[in-house]
């Protein structure tokens, strides 16, 4: 019958043979052989295991380092470590057209990874409260006195001193933006303006704040700021860690003739307001043109920027597509809307002899009212009355023609230029009114569907006034829903919808649109977006100085979570080679004693024999 026969490079006493049939030899060997042969197995089944769970954990500390840092941005409501020297600050002063709001924000050291942006988060003080403060009026009431616009921010700027370190100031920059306020004013209001902030701030304040840092923003610009700061948040500017994860092809401005990069899908932006409208999005590929006249336009809407710290990498530089259309905000569209259906029904009235809206027994029959409230429209001296009949199809094609729409390619409201979108691979977050009118009286915020908002608003227009008021009176809609809100809810709705669906052309199936007030339980506004740009290069210096360590702190993180491993295996081989070699030498003890001559163990043990003293 066969054997097999099984043997190693260890000494000749370790040879055995297996009989396949039970495999009886095996049971006569040797106990120590077992035992030896079974630490062996066990050491080799533990390094392998070890190897396993080091690859695992360290998957799953990847995953949950990115989970920690991605949680730590977005509950981040623990007070500020004012006495950690590493950490750094920044201020931005939002100065509006009704006032002026100072943030102050933090950030600690960059991790020295050139592809990572600052993780910049704002402020808060000792009771875990943002630091943040704000001051009536707006600055552009300063315009014919702008001597007195140092003392008038000066409250904002003492305020931001009380929270950052004294040590700090002379390294933290602070930047003063102006918004719609100032735009309106002439140019020499608005440098005399600026001239007193650069001349009298220094003085009092020593903050990092340069010719550069004061400034008059442009919509385009506010626009940009905010898009960052909402994807900065989302978490939308960092590595793409995940399989799972939603991507996108980019080709990089400049650049087209490289290949194209893949990284994390960004997320567009639309904000409407009372006055204007906004729509801000990343033109992942290049663009054509149906004209050289569009082209021209688009120039002006396309932005393009790196916000990495080093412009010679190309891995965070992008298109961005922003337009902001005044007029088009909610109230300024309702008051279009009243401009022409007085204007028409006097019109009317003089052609066809009615005296339609004249009286309150003959009122205007309104359709994006509710059903039968009663409201007025005063104009010229002259009075119109209205009566909801709370038609919500019918006051969309009323308002279908205030979207100015044209033939051309590629437009969207008042025919202005708007690259195309990739509907089945987008993302947008609505902001203001889009959440305001799905979510105060209709109570949908959040995930939008057209369908099921046209049902809600319908029913809300039919509703009959008395009982709307009746649900208000017993606190069934939003807390901060007024009656302005309920008289004016069936019109925004409309208008809303027509907006979105025809303005910006985005299909009725569309899925990806969340109304929100805020991400992630917190306020987003454009200034962290302004800051994360503005103090963009901050990390190249340190960066520079510290390549080598950078380049080797990956290793150094690893051998130091994981060194109990790899000192647990080597401990292991050691002390198993100890035993082996502590077992070899008692077997050849035992064989010299047993053996006649020592010469037969040395050719026992495949040595060349030795001259030994004595006879043989």
């Amino acid at each position: 019958m066969g054997r097999i026969g099984i043997s190693c490079l260890f000494p000749a006493s370790w040879h055995f043979s297996i009989s396949p049939v039970g495999c009886p030899r095996i049971l006569n060997t040797n106990l120590r052989q077992i035992i030896v042969i079974s630490i062996l197995a066990a050491a080799v089944s533990l390094l392998y295991f070890s190897v396993v769970i080091i690859r695992n954990k360290y998957g799953r500390l990847s995953r949950d380092k990115k989970f920690q840092r991605y949680l730590a941005r977005v509950t981040d409501i623990e007070a500020t470590d004012t006495n950690n020297p590493n950490v750094n600050y920044g201020i931005v002063v939002d100065c509006g057209s009704s006032g002026s709001r100072i943030f102050v924000y933090c950030w600690p050291r960059h991790n020295g990874n050139p592809h990572d942006l600052l993780d910049i988060r704002q402020m808060r003080d000792k009771n875990r409260k943002p630091v943040v403060m704000k001051i009536k009026p707006g600055i552009s009431e300063f315009a014919t006195s702008p001597e007195k616009v140092s003392d008038y921010i000066s409250p904002l700027l003492s305020f931001a001193a009380e929270h950052i370190p004294r040590a700090k100031h002379k390294e933290t920059p602070l930047y003063i933006l102006c918004t719609a306020g100032m735009r309106i004013l002439p140019e020499s209001q608005q440098k005399a303006i600026l001239e007193d902030l650069l001349t009298d701030i220094p003085v009092h304040f020593d903050f990092l704040f340069s010719d550069s840092h004061a400034e008059v923003i442009s919509g385009k610009q506010e626009g940009v700021y905010a898009w960052i700061g909402i994807n900065f948040v989302l978490g939308r500017f960092e590595h793409i860690e995940d399989d799972e994860e939603a991507v996108v092809e980019v080709n990089i401005p400049g650049s087209e003739s490289r290949e194209a990069i893949l990284r994390k899908r960004t997320a567009g932006i639309l904000d409407m307001g009372g006055v204007s409208t906004q729509i801000a999005y990343e033109v992942p590929k290049t663009v054509s043109f149906a004209s050289s006249q569009q082209e021209e336009v688009a120039k002006n809407l396309l932005a393009e920027f790196n916000l990495g710290c080093d412009v010679h990498q190309t891995e965070h530089v992008y298109r961005v597509y922003v337009a902001t259309f005044l007029g088009f905000g909610g109230n300024a569209a309702r008051q279009r809307y009243e401009d022409r259906i007085f204007a028409s029904t006097v019109q009317k009235n003089r052609l066809l002899g009615k005296q339609t809206g004249l009286a309150p027994d003959t009122p205007f029959l309104d359709p994006c009212l509710p059903l039968d409230i009663k409201d007025e429209i005063q104009q010229n001296g002259q009075t119109m009355y209205l009566r909801g009949t709370g038609d919500f199809d019918l006051c969309r094609e009323t308002i279908q023609p205030f979207m100015n729409k044209t033939n051309e390619t590629q437009t969207s409201l008042n025919g202005v230029y708007q690259p195309p979108i990739h509907f089945q691979n987008s993302e947008f977050y609505g902001f203001s009114e889009f959440y305001y009118c799905t979510e105060d009286v209709l109570r949908m915020g959040g995930d939008y569907n057209a369908a099921t908002f046209t049902k809600a608003a319908k029913d809300y227009c039919a509703t009959k006034w008395s009982i709307l008021r009746e649900r208000f009176d017993r606190g069934l809609y939003a807390s901060h829903a007024d009656l302005h809100r309920l008289k004016y809810q069936c019109f925004k709705s409309a208008w809303m919808f027509e907006v979105f669906h025809k303005g910006f052309s985005f299909p009725v199936n569309y899925k990806n649109l969340k109304t929100a007030l805020q991400v992630y339980d917190k306020e987003v506004q454009w200034t962290l977006g302004a800051i994360l740009y503005r103090t963009r290069f901050l990390p190249l210096r340190d960066i520079q100085q510290e390549t080598f360590r950078a380049s080797h702190a990956h290793w150094r993180g690893f051998s130091f979570v994981y060194n109990h491993y790899l000192f647990s295996g080597c401990f292991l081989v050691v002390v198993l080679s100890i035993l082996l070699y502590l077992l070899r030498l008692r077997r050849i003890h035992r064989r010299t004693l047993r053996s006649p001559s020592t010469a037969t163990v040395w050719l026992e043990e495949g040595l060349p024999s030795q001259k030994i003293a004595g006879t043989l």
